[in-house]
């Protein structure tokens, strides 16, 4: 079925083409034009347009080939100063490319859905029928898929044990967009942990002893450092430049649209706070509407203490590092290592995703993706996928504003949901048979707890909110960012739910009743087929 599924699926997007796309389609646009008109010395200085160049060297690299696909079909679309330029041709060439590149993530999600048994094809539809990627790559508009194809990719090559093939794709990843610096731990503390430490027997049997092979990482640092010196070497004089692109730390702790993260409720706060002190004529060191206007800049807050760089920092690092020494430990077994990479994987993506600085709406898929993959490999993982590919799927909705995108929206996220509820739990739930009768299951969504299904139920009565009583109630003329901030403070209830819940199950779970891929089993049958 494989193959219908991606024809199918291949199909809509081709059906989204003439859609809406946000000014994410002129970024991509304009450094097309950077790319093909300019020498590498000038790419990242180059700002006729506001956007700049800002991704590492492999994806501008990425934007300059296909610079010489587009000149094909419109070069006026290769022009600096063609500022906001969208012919038809243009967007059929940026629709394609997307279509196009989507490929390396299909390739990506068969190769992670072949190390499954039982709910291998299930494992594929989900990633497949992403509504995330769907919405934000061939609607909203970026090149998503082809990065996590990548990251699924090199988790597949994690789980094979082909530890020099993983660290190869992920040096590559984080060389296509450094988001992903955001999992690097991760990588780092596992593959030191199961490559670098080599596991012998003192008497043979009962006495494990762990030697440290400078050799692997010699080999492991060698890989990491010619990625980076092919990517970074042609711009060598222009570092400094590069990093500043790379990390505009001036944009502010919140994107425009707040993503439903802890400074979504804290910003909350600090508004609610404001609002009480005013009325009740207490001094208050501002009192216009900030961080609510939807502009992309630096903010202090009014009431609560404000929040730099350095702070997210330090609490993202804080946040994760129980997580990584469970990793460590876990690494000890090679039976438990490699999902339980995987696992840690979400929960720091998570870590990240919550405290980091200017974490956008989009980087919900960097927990969405690899937690896929595990909804069928453990009750806990299912359940909890259940919730949050809900909540964070939603939580993108205002990414596509368009009234006429409404029903379109909600059809993916439908579908999508309904695929993931009918099937996940006839995994873990025998059919016919429903706990403590079926009294209990009444308003109740399979897997779920009455509480945390309530909370879903909830999301439909703020879509009814958002897109029809806001209006009728007149608010969308004096309150019209009321609507978006509902949206992150309710949908960061859940992702704060989701990442207590699932990191206190990493820290506690008991390891001889978590599910396993047996690597050596992987390795023989990919020995046969090959």
């Amino acid at each position: 079925m494989i193959p219908q599924i991606v024809i199918i699926v291949t199909t809509v997007k081709f059906l989204f083409i003439p859609l809406y796309h946000s000014t994410d389609f002129e970024v991509h646009r304009n450094w097309l034009a950077i790319t093909h008109n300019l020498t590498l010395d000038k790419w990242y200085y180059e700002e006729t347009s506001e956007w700049t160049l800002d991704y590492p060297p492999f994806f501008a690299w990425l934007e300059f080939v296909l610079s010489f696909i587009a000149k094909y079909f419109d070069p006026q679309m290769l022009y600096l100063t063609n500022l906001n330029y969208k012919s038809e041709m243009t967007v059929l060439f940026q629709r394609l490319s997307v279509i196009a590149l989507d490929f390396i993530y299909i390739s990506g999600v068969k190769s992670c859905s072949n190390l499954i048994g039982n709910g291998k094809l299930l494992v594929f539809i989900l990633l497949i029928t992403s509504p995330g990627l769907l919405m934000i790559d061939h609607i909203h508009f970026q090149y998503n898929g082809l990065l996590y194809g990548i990251l699924l990719y090199s988790t597949s090559h994690i789980i094979r044990s082909n530890n020099i093939t993983a660290a190869f794709w992920f040096a590559v990843l984080l060389n296509m967009k450094h988001i992903f610096l955001y999992v690097a731990p991760v990588y780092i503390v596992y593959l030191l942990r199961a490559y670098c430490f080599t596991i012998s027997s003192v008497d043979g049997v009962h006495t494990p002893w762990y030697s440290f092979s400078i050799t692997n990482l010699f080999k492991l640092g060698m890989t990491v450092i010619a990625v980076f010196g092919v990517s970074f070497g042609p711009f060598i004089q222009h570092i400094p430049q590069v990093i500043s692109r790379l990390f505009p730390f001036k944009r502010g702790l919140c994107h425009a649209y707040w993503a439903p993260n802890f400074w979504a409720l804290y910003t909350f706060a600090d508004k609610v706070l404001q609002h009480v002190l005013v009325k009740f004529g207490l001094p208050v060191a501002k009192t216009e509407a900030s961080m609510t206007g939807g502009l992309v800049q630096e903010y202090d807050h009014a009431v609560l203490p404000s929040i730099t760089p350095t702070i997210t920092f330090i609490l993202t690092l804080v946040t994760m590092l129980p997580a990584l020494v469970k990793l460590w430990h876990l690494c000890a077994d090679r039976r438990y290592r490699v999902l339980s990479f995987v696992r840690c994987l979400v929960v720091c993506a998570t870590c990240s995703f919550l405290f980091g600085w200017h974490v956008h709406e989009k980087a919900i898929l960097l927990i969405l993706i690899p937690l896929s993959f595990l909804s069928v490999l453990g009750d806990v993982d299912g359940r909890q996928f259940l919730i949050l590919t809900t909540v964070g799927n939603y939580s993108l909705f205002p990414l596509l504003f368009p009234k006429n995108l409404l029903c379109i929206k909600i059809f993916i996220l439908l579908t999508h949901v309904a695929i993931s509820f009918v099937n996940i739990p006839t995994l873990y739930e025998p059919q016919g048979k429903i706990k403590g009768g079926r009294r209990r299951r009444v308003f109740r969504l399979p897997m779920l707890r009455h509480s945390e299904s309530f909370y879903l139920y909830g999301l439909i009565a703020l879509c009814v909110y958002e897109n029809a009583l806001h209006v009728v109630w007149g608010l969308d003329k004096t309150l019209p960012f009321l609507p978006l901030m509902i949206t992150s403070v309710y949908c960061s209830i859940g992702v704060i739910y989701f990442w207590l819940s699932y990191y206190y199950y990493f820290l506690t779970f008991n390891v001889s009743r978590v599910p396993t891929l047996c690597t050596v089993n992987l390795a023989q049958k990919y020995k046969k087929t090959t």
